[in-house]
């Protein structure tokens, strides 16, 4: 689908693909793959498609499976780093890369459960595990399912690229998850899209000949033989690995995909940015919520700051976005209920950065890189990443940077309650010409004094 989009009176035109494929990279993050990973997987998908010789609907279907296939996984980040006292993303890698099998598993539990834990610890969780492994199991593939599928119906998508997220872990042989579908039971754009994860897990894993082994090892048990057959032809076609481990991928793909031209305002960027401020939130339950709190007191600030309206609507979607770059930190980093040491502390610094990157892929977000990843800079110079200064720093991020201070005193986190609003306020009124705006503090006084479910 091509969209059409207004943004501050310009128009141009950006295809849902690109959109979805450029946020796909924050996707990557958090599941711990190399970037790019989900549009590889919309690649291999889109050349099976073709292939199977399916018509534009159901390549369109095939294509936006895979590519937002993870759309749920920040779901189960916090419960993982719980469970396995384990680094989410390093933890997910891994997971994918083992082979099928009890002992295959038992020794990857055994053997990541824990690994910079007290011995007893990591053999209190390994019993947790083991005795409750598959109810663990199941609710956490169906909590990812079911927000996966319900973010893509956020997105607008289609509701068989909905059903083909939530049934992405059905295997062919009935042993997967989370309904024990089998064979054709399974929605087609599931059974394409798990294959075409595997293979570019394993090529990134082993290359080539990995993927191609992999594949063909799981024919018959999770992958749909048809399928493995096509994939072992284009397997062997030059032009199917060149094109896949080029540099220009993203353009390949986005040429390559299904183009219905549909007419769409600037409201389904709202909506795209609001579903992915979700996905962040999910991340942790400290989190739930936090973009959305953020978006609206920055617009509420907007206002009363006299922002021209034709750029309150960006603020609030760079606001909503500030904190996209979380997807790339560890849970256990985001969970930690102590002081973070110099590694962590380094790890959460760099979300800013990725941050930009990733909002910097995206045509009409593009101008939000700056604003949204900078809101952690000070006005003193002592922020992050850039350390920024004063006048260096705009007057859009000083207002994200207010809300998003206040939210974050206001909230319950790991390490502390929420604070009532008047210590935060005091707080922050100590950090004023330092870390927050003038500017913008009395403005949120203003704001949360008008507002009584702000002062509750």
């Amino acid at each position: 689908m091509r969209h059409e989009i207004f943004t501050n009176g310009a128009t141009g035109t950006v295809a849902i693909g690109d959109l979805l494929g450029a946020f796909s990279y924050a996707l990557d993050l958090t599941e711990g793959q190399p970037a790019g990973h989900s549009v590889r997987c919309a690649y291999i998908a889109g050349r099976i498609a073709d292939r199977l010789g399916l018509d534009s609907v159901d390549r369109g279907h095939c294509h936006m499976t895979a590519l937002m296939k993870d759309l749920g996984c920040s779901s189960n980040a916090a419960r993982i780093a719980e469970l396995y006292l384990a680094d989410d993303r390093e933890f997910k890698q891994r997971w994918k890369t083992i082979p099928t099998g009890l002992p295959s598993t038992l020794r990857f539990v055994f053997g990541e459960t824990g690994k910079t834990a007290r011995f007893g610890q990591k053999i209190g969780a390994i019993a947790n595990i083991l005795r409750n492994g598959d109810e663990v199991a199941q609710e956490m593939i169906v909590s990812r399912c079911t927000r996966g599928a319900n973010v893509a119906r956020d997105l607008q998508l289609d509701d068989t690229v909905a059903r083909g997220i939530y049934h992405l872990d059905e295997h062919w042989d009935g042993s997967g998850r989370p309904d024990g579908l089998a064979g054709t039971a399974i929605p087609l754009a599931s059974r394409v899209a798990l294959l075409a994860q595997i293979a570019d897990v394993f090529h990134q894993a082993g290359g080539r000949d990995g993927a191609r082994m992999e594949v063909v090892r799981r024919m018959g048990g999770w992958l749909d033989p048809e399928l493995v057959l096509v994939f072992r032809g284009l397997a062997g076609e030059t032009d199917f690995w060149r094109d896949l481990e080029s540099p220009l991928v993203d353009a390949i793909v986005n040429a390559r995909a299904p183009r219905d031209l549909v007419a769409v305002d600037e409201d389904y960027l709202d909506a795209v940015t609001a579903a992915f401020g979700r996905v962040v939130d999910a991340k942790s339950p400290y989190t739930a919520g936090h973009s959305t709190r953020v978006a609206d007191f920055a617009e509420g600030l907007a206002r009363k700051l006299d922002v021209p309206e034709g750029r309150v609507r960006q603020l609030r979607r760079a606001a909503a976005l500030h904190d996209i770059g979380k997807l790339g930190v560890s849970s256990a980093v985001l969970e930690k209920p102590g002081k973070l040491d110099d590694g962590e502390w380094g790890e959460m610094r760099e979300h800013a950065a990725h941050t930009a990157r990733i909002l910097g892929r995206i045509g009409p977000f593009a101008e939000m890189a700056e604003i949204a990843s900078a809101h952690h800079e000070r006005l003193d110079g002592a922020g992050y990443p850039l350390g920024l200064r004063d006048t260096q720093i705009r007057r859009e991020t000083r207002i994200i940077t207010t809300c998003d201070f206040y939210d974050a005193l206001t909230a319950d986190r790991p390490y502390r309650g929420a604070m009532p609003v008047e210590k935060a306020l005091g707080v922050m009124a100590g950090e004023v010409g330092k870390a927050v705006d003038p500017e913008c503090f009395a403005a949120l006084r203003e704001l949360v004094a008008s507002d009584e479910t702000l002062a509750a």
